[in-house]
This record gives C-alpha cells, sequence and structure tokens, in this order.
C-alpha cells in the first residue's frame, strides 16, 4: 500500500472544511455562557486539545531549538518570517484602500529583502520603517464585517468566524504557497517552531499569573482583534500561548 505524505498545503486545503463544519456546530449551540463564546464549552475542549499538542509536541521542540540556536541565527530567522509576513500586510493594505500604508509597507520590505539579505536582518526598523501588521481578518472588519462568536481551532488556536476564514485567504496569500511539497514543509515546520520559541517566555508568565488559561487568551485575543481592526494605536503583537501560525 502506497501512503501520500502529508503537506502544509493539504492542511490548507483542510481548514476550510474545519471551519465551515465550526461554523454549523455553532448554528446547534444552545449554551450561552458568554456573549463572545457561545461556543465556550466546544471551545474549550479543543484549546484542551492543542495544550496536550502543545506540551508534548511544540513546546519541547521549541526549547530544544532555543537552547542549540545561537540567539544571532534566532533572531536572522525570525526576522526573516516576518519579512515574509509583510506580503500579506501588503496585500491587505490595498484591499482596505490604505495606498499610503502600502507604499510604506512595500518600501520596508524592499529594504529588508535587499539590504537586509531577505529579511535577515531588520534594516528597514533602524532606518524608521515601523512594522504594520494586516491581515485578511482585518480587511474584513474594515468591511464591516461582525467579528462574530469567538472560536478556537484545533492547531490554530484563538480566532473568531469573521477571523477563521482570513486565516485561510492569508495562507493562500503566503510565498510558502509557491514552494514544492518538501520545500513548503520545511518552511511551515520551522516558522512553527520560531514562534514557539518566541512565545516561551510569555507562556511562561501566562501559566504563573493566569487563573483561568483560556478566558486570559480569549479576552487578550478579542480585546487586540478589536484593537487592530479600529487602527489602535500602540497595538503589540499577541504575545500569549498561541497554537497556531502567522502565515
Amino acid at each position: 500500500m502506497k501512503y501520500q505524505s502529508f503537506s502544509p498545503s493539504k492542511l490548507s486545503m483542510t481548514l476550510p472544511l474545519v471551519i465551515f463544519f465550526l461554523i454549523f456546530i455553532s448554528g446547534c449551540s444552545t449554551t450561552n455562557t458568554s456573549k463572545n463564546d457561545p461556543l465556550e464549552p466546544m471551545n474549550r475542549a479543543i484549546f484542551g486539545f492543542n495544550e496536550i499538542v502543545d506540551d508534548n509536541i511544540l513546546k519541547p521542540v521549541a526549547k530544544t531549538y532555543k537552547y542549540i540556536t545561537p540567539d544571532p541565527i534566532e533572531t536572522g530567522v525570525s526576522n526573516f518570517f516576518s519579512n515574509v509576513g509583510e506580503v500579506s500586510t501588503i496585500t491587505n493594505d490595498v484591499l482596505q484602500l490604505k495606498f499610503s500604508q502600502a507604499a510604506y509597507d512595500l518600501a520596508r520590505f524592499s529594504i529588508n529583502t535587499t539590504i537586509g539579505i531577505l529579511g535577515i536582518f531588520d534594516v528597514a526598523s533602524s532606518m524608521g520603517f515601523k512594522k504594520n501588521k494586516e491581515d485578511f481578518g482585518q480587511t474584513l472588519g474594515y468591511w464591516g464585517l461582525p467579528q462574530g462568536p469567538y472560536l478556537v481551532i484545533p492547531f490554530f488556536g484563538p480566532s473568531s468566524i469573521r477571523d477563521a476564514p482570513g486565516l485561510y485567504a492569508d495562507m493562500q496569500i503566503s510565498p510558502a504557497e509557491q514552494l514544492h511539497n518538501k520545500e513548503e514543509l520545511a518552511f511551515t515546520t520551522l516558522k512553527i517552531v520560531d514562534i514557539r520559541a518566541r512565545l516561551l517566555r510569555a507562556t511562561k508568565i501566562l501559566d504563573t499569573a493566569a487563573k483561568d488559561k483560556y478566558i486570559f487568551i480569549r479576552e487578550s485575543y478579542l480585546q487586540q482583534r478589536e484593537m487592530l481592526v479600529n487602527d489602535g494605536k500602540n497595538t503589540e503583537e499577541f504575545e500569549i500561548d498561541v497554537d497556531g501560525v502567522d502565515y
């Protein structure tokens, strides 16, 4: 019997089905434990599953990666993936009719891709080009689509009825989609490990400080998404334990 290998592209193809299933379940739910989280029982179950995956796979791998990787290399890897993410930001700038910001972000991307050697060095920030963050979920919010109920997606973590389809759209925009299966798998795997390694310190603080980790993450996520959609100033990157990938 011949087995087909797994690839991130297959995962991206199944994501819409997962989203559809979760939306369908939301219509069948009768429990209303929170205004923004009518699916809390189901969300908590998925959250618990994600925690098991994180504790047994992602966190140990991230700790090993951080231990064996020199800080300059780790920083370079993070900068590279951050630069790749600019493609989605620029695209969503245009979709939100923010043409001046699109030109600004394109300049930042061009500087880091060329002078910064594919973004390994964040030259643009040292030149005064601050990083913006736009995604398709924000674009849907910009055009008036409500956030809808909070949603926890298996493996991906915190989301909402609006942001989940946006996640899929951003995955399709990612340059990783242009790679062959093996290269895409390596790219995505390294990115997941890099993200999880950067969240290790925040996770430790969260585990110590939060009485209910699920509620803390939910409220932090919803608040941050609201600020991003409304172009809140001084919005920091969401740095708590999220079992997801920012494509």
